[in-house]
């Protein structure tokens, strides 16, 4: 049998038990999440002054970028799970929080002086943010992996990356929540390095354990 007459297969015999890999995928989100949620609470917990920084536009347009990555990347992975989807969608949606990101960048270069742009940039707690967005991401990793074996990928490597990618954001949203570094220019260079190794690792699991 051919690759394509196979993959058109596997679709069709998957198609009726369409439900069950959307709940899947439904449990293996909400269980990351709560695993999410625990490490971060024992680890870290949310700053003292979150109150007062859930008032600034910064603290909240963190969350914008980490749930718009987070969402994009749980539709790109649940279409990877299934073969034969089409992942125009998912794909285009990936672009949103880094283009957001990208904007918000260039108007932190207007509205801050060059002086501080380093300070700024550098931020407080960059050992912090690339110790443990990748710490808290791992059991949502593990959990996302798991799921994959269930699933039927036919590029494992590709789905597991983007499992990897989807720990980071939701390990990215709650690490938000304790970060002191709100700049653009912080969260633009910082994040997205720590997410990274969440990738790398998930690329990796994802080729030893989503195989079929």
């Amino acid at each position: 049998m051919k690759t394509d007459d196979l993959i058109r297969a596997l679709n069709a015999d998957t198609a009726p038990r369409g439900p069950s890999l959307q709940a899947t995928w439904t449990g293996a989100a909400l269980a990351a999440s709560l695993l999410a949620a625990l490490v971060f609470a024992v680890l870290l917990g949310p700053r003292p002054d979150i109150a007062e920084a859930a008032e600034t536009v910064r603290f909240l347009f963190k969350f914008v970028v980490t749930l718009a990555l987070a969402g994009a990347a749980l539709l790109l992975i649940v279409r990877l799970a299934r073969p034969g989807a089409s992942l125009a969608l998912p794909v285009s949606l990936l672009l949103v929080a880094p283009a957001l990101l990208a904007g918000a960048v260039g108007l932190e270069f207007i509205a801050l002086p060059s002086d501080v742009w380093r300070a700024n940039w550098i931020g407080n707690n960059s050992t912090v943010c690339l110790t443990f967005i990748p710490l808290i991401g791992l059991l949502p990793l593990a959990v996302f992996v798991t799921a994959l074996r269930y699933s039927a990928p036919t590029r494992p490597g590709l789905a597991g990356a983007v499992a990897g990618l989807l720990a980071g954001g939701v390990s990215a949203t709650f690490y938000a929540a304790q970060c002191n570094d709100d700049s653009p220019f912080f969260v633009a260079t910082w994040y997205p390095l720590a997410i990274a190794m969440l990738v790398i690792a998930g690329f990796l699991a994802g080729r030893l354990f989503a195989r079929w």
